[in-house]
């Protein structure tokens, strides 16, 4: 709760032990306050902070944090310093919102978006599934993070509802294609990683120069329509099936919150060539839930992965691919061992072929109505857990309107 303080028009925000934003965590967002303009803030307990009035600095008063993004390393931390002090004591009341009485917006202005395949599970459930009498994994996957580039455009904050898309499909016993709704629209659970300062072109940034360019992490729902996917995807790879919709979480939590979270990385054999490579490889203790209809179907581990967000970017740039603030690069489906691990409905149904309950009713791809929630936390630093939020979506009806031929 936030009281009085002694101090006139001040108040002292209390937060309860068990919450996911403590002091620990502090997560970055652009919330409106009732019908004001979108403005920088960041979340403690049940509260948002304006970061314009709480600091007096007029960054903050920007519609994105991109601005903010872009001062650098040295000053994220001088400002997470601040805020930690800001909140011990008493804090002005004009800078105090109680978060259900905001409205959260898109946190960054989305510069590039690529996502990349980073589970090994989720892979090959997916080779198994497509390629039944051939190896799950194709020949490169050990050797480098397989990804493609999306569609930055169409990142969307959670809370936005996703239109069904239409697109061309082909049966598999069909002799042509057809054009309408997809049928077998899907979810991707992931984390993504937002990119706060930028490179030169031409010069690749270095897996140990991870934390002077990312910012933060997000959830990510990258939306599939597995129908469509899977008829467009040979040789080129994914297009309409993806670039419909990719949502993201209001928060950004700073790499800053998740140092406990950082575990030792899975074995990667082969060795990775030389700029894949990492002294002491890790991974994040980041524990998510993937809720249908408001029904827990999964609960994806993503300290399973096998690449790290290190070598993504390492990978993302190699070949002189520069860096910009705000580009997010997400991790592609984070999928565990075992079934109720699996952070895509086209592994957790098998393609279909194995339905689940969703609240007494059957469902193996989404179906119009249908809502998706993801979450996650992860250890704090301080000795509790912390939160990301949520990214949530509700699916909407296709536009019925056909293409001009």
């Amino acid at each position: 709760m936030a009281r009085s303080a002694s101090l006139p028009n001040t108040v002292v925000i209390d937060v309860p032990e068990q919450s996911l934003y403590g002091t620990g965590n502090l997560p970055y967002g652009v919330f409106s306050p009732g019908d004001g303009a979108p403005r920088g803030g960041v979340r403690i307990g049940d509260w948002v902070l304006d970061l314009a009035v709480l600091l007096n600095d007029d960054v903050f008063t920007e519609p994105t944090l991109n601005a903010f993004m872009a001062q650098g390393y040295q000053r994220w931390a001088e400002v997470r310093a601040l805020i930690e002090e800001a909140v011990a004591g008493p804090v002005p009341q004009k800078a105090v919102y109680a978060h259900d009485a905001v409205r959260m917006h898109l946190p960054f202005a989305v510069a590039d978006y690529v996502d990349f395949y980073a589970s090994e599970h989720h892979a090959m459930n997916v080779g198994r599934l497509f390629r039944p009498t051939a190896e799950s994994l194709l020949p490169n996957w050990r050797h480098l993070p397989v990804g493609y580039h999306g569609r930055a455009g169409t990142v969307v904050v959670s809370g936005t509802e996703i239109v069904r898309p239409r697109g061309q499909r082909k049966a598999p016993a069909a002799d042509q294609p057809t054009y309408g709704d997809s049928h077998r629209l899907d979810i991707e659970a992931e984390i993504g990683f937002v990119v706060g300062t930028g490179s030169s072109l031409g010069v690749p940034v270095p897996s140990t120069d991870f934390s002077r360019h990312v910012f933060g992490a997000v959830l990510v729902n990258d939306w599939s329509a597995r129908d469509i996917q899977a008829w467009e995807y040979v040789p080129l790879g994914p297009l309409l099936g993806k670039s419909f919709a990719t949502s993201v979480s209001p928060w950004v939590v700073p790499l800053q919150a998740l140092q406990a979270a950082r575990v030792p990385g899975v074995v990667q054999d082969p060795l990775p060539l030389p700029y894949l490579r990492e002294d002491q490889p890790w991974g994040l203790d980041i524990q998510m839930s993937v809720a249908w209809n408001g029904h827990e179907v999964s609960r994806p581990p993503y300290r399973t992965m096998y690449w790290s967000p290190a070598q993504m970017l390492a990978h993302m740039t190699v070949n002189g691919a520069n860096l910009r603030t705000g580009d997010l690069y997400a991790s592609g489906t984070v999928s565990g061992p075992e079934i109720p691990e699996r952070g895509s409905f086209l592994e957790l149904t098998w393609n279909g072929t194995e339905p689940v309950q969703v609240g007494g009713q059957t469902r193996r791809f989404l179906e119009d109505g249908d809502e998706v929630v993801i979450t996650a936390t992860a250890p704090g630093c301080d000795g509790s857990r912390l939160g990301f939020g949520e990214v949530r979506g509700r699916i909407g009806p296709s536009t019925t309107a056909s293409p001009s031929l």
